[in-house]
């Protein structure tokens, strides 16, 4: 199970740029479904997978992923 102590803002930002998880999976070479268990907290990802999640978004990886 993923960290309860880690927030993610992944689903806002793929809204924002109006991106199904199927898209994001596709742009960053990862599942539909790695997107969707990042999401809901059930995955945290490796700090490789995070950054290319931060660099599709051209932000911080700190502004997708914050400790609480």
């Amino acid at each position: 199970m993923g960290n309860p102590n880690l927030r993610n803002n992944l689903k806002v930002f793929r809204a924002r740029h109006d991106l199904t998880q199927a898209d994001l999976a596709e742009r960053i070479g990862v599942t539909r479904k790695t997107i969707n268990t990042i999401e809901t907290g059930r995955f945290v990802p490796s700090t490789v997978l995070a950054l290319k999640l931060a660099r599709a978004f051209e932000v911080p990886v700190e502004e997708l992923f914050e400790l609480e």
